[in-house]
């Protein structure tokens, strides 16, 4: 049976920040995620999650600076110093928050950047952040995104994530398996779920073309729920969508897991 959590970036947006917690517990989840958590202190937000009864599953590495439009630090060559620095921050969140897992975005490559220093970047930034996760008891995830609403992500195909994991052959380095990115950039989802499973460490979920409600648009997904139980995936799926309207209206698709 699938575990979903709210991404409380895209859901319930209707509330103030801190107000989306309550309001996602009283929709019938028990966890939540986000992009980031930095601009609140974290025992403020552990407040909010001990209040409403819910677990913190997942947030992102501070990603640079992203009001100018950067999307991560993992992949740019001469950023290893702040890419160090964001661990650390992330690291701290995540204790006081028992978060488990932490998403290191791979950023947009520099035009003039040459693509093999890139990968070697990513490859030794991923290596470092998975081993000081590793002294907390943390997962560090990589996700491939796709590049109509990301474009020049570093990241895009599951089959070059399998590769990145490989390369940096550190056991708690997974996959952030978002279904909406990978029928985007690669479709055949059944397969490549399948070929990922080994490596995922979190799955997201939103609605193929827009991004909306997942009950909508071209991914059958009641079906892909099933698969997921038939391989034996028993970790969170995460609802990262943008809600045609109300948020709570468009939770009727989850009503049959408990949810609206």
């Amino acid at each position: 049976m699938p575990k979903f959590a709210a991404n409380l970036s895209m859901l319930f947006t209707e509330y103030d920040f801190l107000d989306r917690f309550s309001a996602a517990a009283d929709a019938g989840f028990t966890g939540v995620e986000y992009l980031f958590p930095y601009a609140y202190e974290a025992e403020e937000l552990r407040s909010a999650l001990d209040s409403n009864g819910l677990s913190q599953v997942l947030f992102n590495l501070p990603p640079g600076d992203w009001d100018a439009g950067e999307r991560g630090l993992a992949a740019l060559p001469g950023r290893e110093v702040e890419f160090r620095k964001s661990v650390s921050t992330a690291i701290r969140y995540a204790e006081v928050l028992d978060c488990p897992r932490l998403h290191a975005m791979a950023g947009l490559k520099p035009e003039s950047a040459d693509a093999d220093a890139c990968f070697e970047t990513y490859i030794s930034n991923l290596r470092y952040a998975a081993k000081e996760l590793a002294t907390v008891g943390k997962t560090l995830l990589v996700e491939p995104i796709n590049p109509r609403d990301i474009p020049g992500f570093f990241l895009n195909h599951q089959e070059v994530a399998r590769e990145v994991i490989k390369r940096v052959d550190e056991p708690n380095l997974k996959v952030q398996f978002d279904v909406y990115h990978c029928q985007i950039v690669q479709g055949d989802l059944t397969r490549s779920l399948e070929a990922q499973f080994p490596h995922i460490g979190h799955i997201q979920i939103a609605g193929v073309p827009d991004r909306h409600e997942p009950d909508i648009g071209e991914v059958n997904f009641p079906w892909l729920f099933d698969k997921l139980d038939d391989l034996g995936y028993e970790g969170w799926i995460g609802c990262e969508y943008r809600p045609r309207g109300n948020t709570l209206e468009g939770l009727s698709w989850g009503r049959q897991w408990g949810l609206g």
